[in-house]
């Protein structure tokens, strides 16, 4: 099973300047971590049904993500769907 997300990592990353946190990529890349590793968890612990709610969650909130920067700015949206590999 991977470790915890490491989130300054991730941050840095992705990060558009110094000291962002909160652009969509950074938050797109984080909730993609953090789906990843719940995914696995959920593999391992099929009756968590608390847990498989707030994947559910992430992803919504990912994919409203991924259509604000589709939407308003689709050159930073094909680049980070390229980078985390989530389009196929």
């Amino acid at each position: 099973m991977p470790e915890v997300v490491n989130k300054e990592e991730i941050i840095k990353e992705h990060a558009t300047k110094e000291g962002d946190t909160g652009s969509p990529e950074v938050q797109i890349a984080l909730l993609t971590a953090r789906i990843t590793h719940l995914t696995d968890h959920l593999r391992e612990h099929r009756k968590d049904f608390h847990s498989r709610r707030g994947l559910i969650h992430m992803t919504n909130r990912r994919r409203k993500l991924l259509n604000y920067l589709k939407r308003n700015e689709l050159e930073r949206y094909n680049a980070i769907v390229q980078k985390l590999g989530l389009r196929h």
